[in-house]
């Protein structure tokens, strides 16, 4: 189940009104948003992750001590490659 705190990310999306009205009946049927029940529905097709694989990221990371790139300089070493992969 998701939390309040938990939801950082908005996403609007285009259906049509037969789908619409199909997410509605289901999730009235279930007591829950249409919103719930689109979230409930990409863990269920795209999968989750557990705590436990949150955990070993996390720890994953911290092992790297030193051996990660800041943001901006990730960002422009991207850049490099994006323009050396895009030239003839």
């Amino acid at each position: 189940m998701y939390t309040v705190c938990m939801l950082k990310e908005r996403l609007q999306i285009l259906m049509g009104s037969e789908q619409r009205k199909r997410l509605e009946t289901e999730a009235k049927r279930r007591n829950m948003s249409v919103a719930a029940l689109i979230r409930e529905a990409v863990d269920q097709h795209l999968g989750t992750i557990s705590r436990e694989e949150r955990a070993r990221a996390v720890e994953g990371i911290r092992a790297m001590r030193g051996r990660f790139l800041p943001p901006d300089e990730l960002e422009r070493l991207l850049e490099e490659e994006r323009t050396r992969a895009a030239a003839p």
